[in-house]
């Protein structure tokens, strides 16, 4: 979303084109039969020398763009017995380029970074428990195993602790800038007050501070905003102790019509309020929200926001046809996905990874995505 400033290490998405990727059936990438690089006379003029299936090069070796079960021809082409694609009558008499002129057309696979904002409770009644709400939140999200410290890389994270009294400043909010590789200082943040006691929960203060946050530091180009609520109490004003559930469902709705959504996790109790909460906050009259009453609990729900929010949709820079899409080869970390089944094509520029793919995807260090696809497949690119 480009989606990354910092250097997620993706590899280039390579269309299928030139000699020295997919496009023939000689080229290194697949089995080569041993009819290729035959030598042929390349001669104007000359009878084909090479073996049934294949056609004399400009630089005299044998070659084939197609072959049945190898390499197919795109939509509208077939292959001819010297494996040329040719015109089979129903496209647009536009021969597709041989394997020797047509020049590679490189993408740019740019994944989908979000901008998270974590509002985090930290009034008294987080520390009830042994071990504390608050300590179990910490681990759940920052600890060994945190979903922040393993999805530091794949998302721009900032946090806002939050409570509030009757001291001077009523609301206590403490923040961390969003930033990649942000875990470090997300847990020093939490770790300040792992037994420092908070009071009251205005919450629609904190919420208001990130949303202002976002507004002031806007994030990344094509990275969108969300924020994640964690709390344990119905809200109360941090001067007074007064309710203030109907300013938290307006703080959320606010955040919304801002164009940050809003995910709510209830920690330890559950309700009607909470429930407006998340409406409020996705746009939605029946939105769903999150409960844990325990650390397992907790850990998973954050692991489930926020691997919602963490997308495995990989943008391109130029586009490709749905229908033919699934002639190409898109590899993770050196493996062969499938389509269908392991990626798909989200939209005309956007391919999208499934299942255990978009989980490896998520969770390992600098991935390598690569995808080949071949010449008839590209749309919106001129080949010379």
């Amino acid at each position: 979303m480009s989606r990354f400033t910092h250097a997620l290490l993706f590899s280039t998405l390579a269309a299928a084109c030139g000699p020295t990727v997919n496009q023939s059936v000689c080229d290194g990438s697949v089995t080569q039969p041993e009819e290729c690089n035959e030598a042929c006379n390349a001669t104007p003029g000359s009878p084909n020398t090479c073996p049934s299936g294949f056609y004399c090069t400009e630089t005299g070796t044998c070659n084939a763009q197609c072959a049945a079960g190898v390499k197919e021809c795109p939509e509208g082409y077939v292959c001819s017995v010297d494996g040329r694609c040719e015109d089979d009558g129903s496209g647009d008499d536009v021969p597709p380029p041989d394997t020797e002129n047509c020049p590679n057309v490189t993408f740019q696979a740019m994944p989908v970074t979000p901008s998270i904002g974590l509002v985090l409770d930290r009034s008294g009644s987080m520390y009830d428990q042994n071990p504390t709400r608050y300590s179990s939140m910490r681990e759940a999200l920052v600890g060994t195993n945190g979903v922040v410290s393993q999805l530091e890389d794949k998302a721009y994270f900032g946090s806002l602790l939050y409570t509030g009294g009757d001291t001077t400043g009523c609301a206590q909010l403490i923040q961390v800038p969003r930033a990649i590789n942000n875990a470090a200082a997300i847990r020093a943040s939490i770790d300040t007050y792992l037994t420092d006691r908070g009071e009251n929960t205005p919450t629609y203060r904190a919420v208001n501070a990130m949303v202002q946050a976002f507004q002031v530091n806007p994030p990344p180009a094509d990275s969108p905003p969300v924020i994640v609520l964690a709390t344990d109490g119905l809200p109360n004003d941090c001067n007074s102790g007064n309710s203030t559930q109907t300013q938290s469902v307006q703080a959320v709705a606010a955040s919304y019509a801002a164009g940050i959504p809003v995910y709510v996790l209830a920690i330890g109790l559950d309700g009607q309020h909470f429930q407006d909460m998340a409406n409020a906050g996705q746009g939605s009259a029946n939105a769903e929200y999150f409960t844990a009453n325990n650390a397992a609990e907790l850990a998973t729900a954050f692991q489930t926001i926020i691997n919602g929010v963490v997308s495995c949709e990989l943008s391109l820079d130029a586009d490709l046809t749905v229908s033919q899409a699934e002639q190409g080869t898109v590899t993770l970390n050196g493996m062969d996905l499938t389509y269908g089944t392991d990626w798909e094509l989200a939209s005309p520029t956007t391919i999208r990874l499934l299942g255990a793919a978009c989980e490896t995807l998520k969770t390992t260090t600098n991935p390598s995505v690569s995808a080949e696809f071949p010449c008839g497949v590209i749309v919106g690119k001129s080949v010379q």
